[in-house]
């Protein structure tokens, strides 16, 4: 009897095992496989979450029918009915439909390396070719403001040169890079963003803070990763838009792209075109313009080969050739003009990226090197002056970088990466008639060495360290960075980081840039013993995406903090024997920027969906900066808004029928304006009002059933409650510099897109 007792005992667990069944699978998109989706059967205690191949198991289940749900950020929800029986495994095979692909998309600016976005322990934004296309934004400057953290500003009335802000930071203390390489110099800068159309790039990454420093100086405030087409599958799109802006300038916009990848998807080649031609605008009727004659064409083309399976190349390059004319007597050469700004570019950029992946999946190395070339002739001058001026400015850049994985580091995996990289940059710009030149040679080497360690499945601690070696700095300058993200669950991440960086002592955008002011012109020269600028930046943030079977929604917050010492600053200085305006680039102590970025998201059904951002900082200096010799100083950084942001708001954005409204926030900011123009008799600081400029556009495609491919018709209006600056400087004699606000006036426009596979 006993016997039978104990046999009874050691069968009742069996038995209960053959009761039980189990269900595995695989997630994928249109894009590849689906990582760490969430799977879970409807209302009991069984889940799991898929691995990095997109693979799930689940196990012990209860045999009987259930619904099985899958999630995941940036997929439609999906659920499928089950019926599983005793000591059986079903298999499945699960396709998600991609809703918003930039909320977990792969990126690689944070750590030099592949990285799903909500896994990266940087914060990575990416601003993609969706929202260049429901915004209108037809070159890189008009889409970046709809962006958190960052703000596009005019700062010339007569050329339009622009310059990009991130956290409340100049344009200098950005890095922008082109296909991670940094070739995108002070002197693009000054016009480049306004010069890269929008339909050559695939993506934009986007770090904020100083959590890039790995990639050398001028990272402070973060980095822009422009990152250009690559072939996914052989087709060709035409598109066309017309504008008319203030009701007398029309602006022109032809774009073709054309890819083609080979059957065996190992060979790939995408070219891209564009030409504009923008007729110049004037606000206040004076004769003088305040949008200058544009006229560009850009051809470029990036391609790839993979010989192997481990191995590809790459090579990209384009050219752009761009004349901007503004001022007055445009129909007649510059220097017979009274007030002129004359420029006529052309850049040549390109760049080879060679990358090995080992068959074991745990080594990699790259060897890349980037070029530019620019030319430009330019003319600044007012009452018919000699302001000829040549300028030439060339960059070469080259490395290698060297990845080794190891998978059983310290209970987790660790990616170590190191490289070693140098720039050379040469710029030249000269106005004889000005004593204007400017002739620097700059060679920047950098070694750096980084450790992305997976903790865990929910902790990942980045750290690293590049040393520096710059013409222009006597000593090795070290840059550590030290980030980490906590993850709760699939929904959240907390995430902080510390990083220090430097800006070398060099010319910048600004300092390339001949202003007018008061019948003369403004001239900015950089000290004999300006030394670098250093900096301490820390940001903290918290990232929830939140998916159901209906809605997709989320938010983030990111607070920063940056400590610049030495800081940078403009300083009049009085004026020169011919009486133009001198402005000294020099140190002028310390100063400290901090704020709050707010991000919020949401996509029901793909009927609404919302983006939208905005920030809250201040900046200011430790003492008062004396920008008039005539004028008390002030700490507050000037053009420095306190809050700004951004929104997109699209109605039906996967249906035929879409209509967006987007707009951007301006909250007042310290506007220098330097006297001498008509009514202006002294230098005044200026606050200048809030800005809230709104965009509509309204799409439809329609299916051409004989080739059954799309064409899409578009409409729509910018700035359409033309929310422009009202105050310009009249006359020759205008402050040239007295500028704010958006950069166009309402503006409409309509347009008109084919796309062949």
């Amino acid at each position: 009897m006993a016997h039978r007792i104990l046999l009874l005992l050691f069968l009742l667990p069996l038995q209960s095992f053959a009761q039980t069944a189990t269900v595995k699978g695989t997630i994928t998109s249109g894009s590849g496989a689906v990582t760490y989706a969430t799977v879970m059967l409807k209302d009991t205690k069984w889940g799991a979450s898929a691995n990095e191949a997109g693979q799930f198991e689940i196990s012990g289940i209860a045999a009987g029918s259930y619904q099985m749900y899958v999630s995941a950020i940036g997929y439609r929800p999906y659920t499928v009915h089950l019926a599983l029986e005793s000591g059986k495994t079903e298999t499945v095979s699960i396709q998600l439909t991609e809703v918003d692909a930039t909320l977990n998309e792969v990126v690689v600016t944070g750590t030099r390396t592949s990285r799903r976005r909500l896994e990266s322990p940087v914060a990575v934004n990416v601003l993609d070719s969706r929202t260049f296309n429901l915004t209108q934004s037809n070159t890189l400057s008009e889409g970046l403001c709809f962006q958190p953290g960052l703000r596009m500003e005019t700062d010339c009335q007569t050329c339009n040169y622009t310059q990009l802000r991130m956290n409340g930071l100049g344009g200098s203390y950005s890095q922008l890079l082109v296909n991670s390489r940094p070739v995108f110099t002070s002197l693009m800068s000054l016009y480049g963003l306004e010069q890269i159309p929008a339909n050559m790039i695939e993506r934009v990454e986007i770090v904020r803070g100083g959590g890039s420093v790995l990639y050398g100086s001028s990272a402070i405030a973060g980095t822009v990763n422009i990152i250009t087409k690559e072939p996914q599958e052989s087709a060709y799109t035409l598109s066309a838009n017309s504008a008319v802006t203030g009701g007398q300038a029309w602006d022109q916009v032809l774009n073709a792209n054309v890819n083609a990848v080979n059957e065996d998807k190992n060979a790939g080649i995408s070219f891209f075109g564009s030409h504009r031609d923008r007729e110049a605008y004037d606000a206040n009727q004076d004769g003088f313009s305040e949008l200058p004659r544009l006229k560009n064409n850009s051809f470029g083309f990036n391609a790839y080969f993979k010989p192997t399976a481990q191995n590809k190349l790459e090579i990209n390059g384009w050219s752009i050739h761009e004349l901007r004319h503004g001022g007055d007597k445009l129909d007649k050469p510059a220097d017979q003009a009274d007030q002129s700004e004359y420029r006529i570019h052309d850049i040549i950029l390109g760049g080879f990226n060679y990358e090995h992946h080992a068959k074991n999946g745990k080594t990699y190395y790259s060897i890349y090197g980037a070029a530019q070339n620019t030319k430009r002739v330019h003319y600044t001058g007012i009452d018919q002056a000699d302001g000829w001026g040549n300028t030439k400015n060339h960059t070469l850049q080259g490395g290698l970088q060297f990845n080794f994985t190891s998978h059983n580091f310290l209970g987790g995996s660790n990616t170590f990466t190191t490289g070693a990289e140098h720039m050379y940059d040469y710029t030249f710009d000269q106005i004889e008639a000005y004593n204007f030149l400017v002739d620097q040679k700059t060679n920047l080497s950098g070694f750096f060495l980084q450790s992305d360690w997976d903790v865990s499945p929910a902790i990942t601690i980045l750290s690293g360290i590049r040393a520096n070696k710059h013409t222009h700095v006597n000593r090795l300058v070290f840059t550590p960075r030290l980030s980490g993200v906590y993850k709760l669950g699939s929904t959240t991440q907390f995430r902080a980081s510390f990083a220090r960086g430097f800006k070398a002592p060099q010319a910048f955008e600004t300092d390339l840039h001949i202003a007018f002011a008061g019948g003369g012109i403004s001239l900015i020269q950089v000290d004999s013993n300006l030394k670098e600028e250093t900096s301490g930046s820390v940001n903290a943030s918290v990232d929830f995406n939140k998916p159901s079977e209906h809605m997709i929604f989320g938010f983030t917050l990111d607070a920063f903090y940056t400590r610049l010492h030495d800081a940078f600053v403009l300083e009049e200085t009085g004026t020169d024997e011919n009486g133009n305006q001198q402005l000294l680039r020099k140190n002028g102590g310390n100063s400290t920027v901090k704020g709050i970025t707010m991000e919020g998201r949401i996509n029901y059904d793909q009927v609404f969906q919302l983006e939208s951002g905005i920030t809250l900082q201040r900046s200011r200096y430790d003492n008062p900066v004396a920008w008039s010799s005539s004028f008390p100083g002030t700490r507050t950084y000037l053009r420095t808004p306190d809050t700004y942001g951004y929104y997109v708001v699209t109605l039906l954005p996967q249906h035929r029928f879409t209509t967006a409204i987007s707009g951007v926030i301006t909250g007042p900011m310290l506007v220098p304006h330097f006297g001498g123009a008509p009514g202006v008799p002294e230098d005044v600081l200026h606050t200048s009002p809030v800005f809230v400029e709104n965009n509509l556009k309204l799409a439809y495609r329609f299916t051409i059933k004989s080739i059954n491919q799309d064409l899409q018709l578009s409409a729509g209006v910018q700035n359409m409650f033309n929310q422009y600056q009202k105050d310009f400087d009249i006359g020759k004699n205008r402050d040239s510099n007295y500028v704010y606000g958006p950069a166009r006036p309402r503006t409409f426009y309509v347009g008109l897109k084919f796309r062949l596979m």
